[in-house]
């Protein structure tokens, strides 16, 4: 392993307050959160989109794919940016139409640009949950050196937010539209996504306290891993500046091959889900997402839902494997969301460790509880 802070470095402390006190009780850590997000997302993202003055949410259609049988209905939604009608995306909603558990609770992705999400609406549906599917690259292109003067950069000009934050803002929008629907539990709203899809996934669970879980998968550099604590063939800062630096904001690169300066990392944007539900998703052989890293910032993150009171709410799953979003992914999500939203036990271990000699990347300590 590689380890940018060396293997005895530090972690910033997310206790820390700015005026030199720590977070002393959970009701300080209100303050604290507000804090963290000050540092990591102007910086690492570029700030955030504002929330339009309303959203949309037009029905289009109303049918029953052949494909998912009979018992299944999909609803398609046009979702408007009331203050700026020209930035608007479809969002595709999946019931299971023979079921007696409306409202149903939710999981809401982004990846309609891939397939990952239509392959596990089966297994989504037997465990009575809906899913909603949108494509991120409806908001803002996924591609290098693309004109911003298109979609939601159009209507924001002069802003520095990265494509990762134009697509968190389309989950929010989504959620918009999904809390004014009766067939919706408005109490468990869950989001995933896998890669670019999961990076974006948490950024969007991180700042929409209105989401209860969020379950980032093989999210690589810039989602779950810290930066600090990488594999050499891991995805880094230095190589992201060159092929994809579109998806952040134009501070981050300032830490390119200077990691161990940041003053905050990872573990600062996952800690802003606390005290909601969180699960990490990776594979073991997926080395270029850094599941390594994923483990440093769960183990942190940890830290900080153990002080709160709601340690039970934070998970990591491992699998055999590449990087992908396969069933095993999607199982542990549902097991995750059966045990959190309907007390539901499962066999899984949500927190087994597959590196047991990793040294830990820091060495701050939590406040008593």
């Amino acid at each position: 392993m590689k380890a940018s802070a060396g293997p005895a470095g530090e972690l910033p402390d997310p206790f820390a307050l700015n005026d030199g006190r720590r977070v002393s009780s959970p009701a300080d850590w209100r303050a604290r959160r507000q804090q963290l997000a000050n540092a990591v997302l102007p910086v690492e993202y570029g700030g955030m989109p504002p929330p339009p003055s309303g959203t949309t949410g037009e029905l289009l259609h109303r049918h029953t794919p052949k494909q998912l049988g009979p018992d299944a209905v999909r609803y398609q939604y046009r979702i408007v940016d009331d203050d700026h009608p020209a930035v608007h995306f479809r969002l595709d909603l999946y019931l299971p139409r023979q079921k007696n558990v409306v409202p149903f609770p939710v999981i809401l992705t982004g990846d309609g640009c891939y397939r990952f999400a239509d392959d596990a609406i089966p297994a989504v549906f037997e465990r009575d949950f809906a899913l909603a599917v949108f494509s991120r690259v409806e908001i803002v292109p996924d591609i290098y050196n693309s004109d911003r003067d298109q979609g939601l950069y159009r209507a924001y000009p002069g802003r520095t937010f990265g494509a990762l934050a134009a697509w968190a803002w389309g989950f929010h929008r989504c959620v918009d539209v999904l809390t004014t629907l009766d067939c919706i539990d408005n109490e468990k709203i869950a989001v995933t996504g896998h890669s670019r899809g999961g990076k974006t996934a948490l950024l969007a669970g991180a700042t929409d306290e209105r989401i209860a879980l969020t379950a980032p998968n093989g999210s690589g550099a810039g989602g779950a891993p810290i930066w600090r604590w990488h594999a050499e063939a891991a995805e880094c800062m230095a190589g992201m500046r060159t092929s994809i630096p579109y998806w952040f904001g134009p501070e981050l690169w300032q830490y390119a091959d200077r990691e161990a300066e940041m003053p905050f990392d990872q573990h600062f944007l996952t800690a802003l889900v606390a005290p909601r539900r969180l699960l990490f998703t990776e594979g073991l052989a997926d080395v270029w997402a850094n599941p390594s890293g994923t483990r440093q910032t769960y183990d942190a993150t940890r830290e900080v839902y153990r002080f709160l009171g709601v340690a039970d709410r934070i998970g990591i799953h491992y699998r055999p494997g590449p990087h992908s979003h396969g069933p095993s992914d999607w199982s542990a999500l549902l097991d995750f969301m059966d045990r959190q939203f309907r007390g539901i036990a499962s066999e899984r271990d949500f927190g087994r460790n597959p590196y047991p000699d990793m040294p830990r990347a820091f060495s701050w300590h939590a406040p008593p509880t």
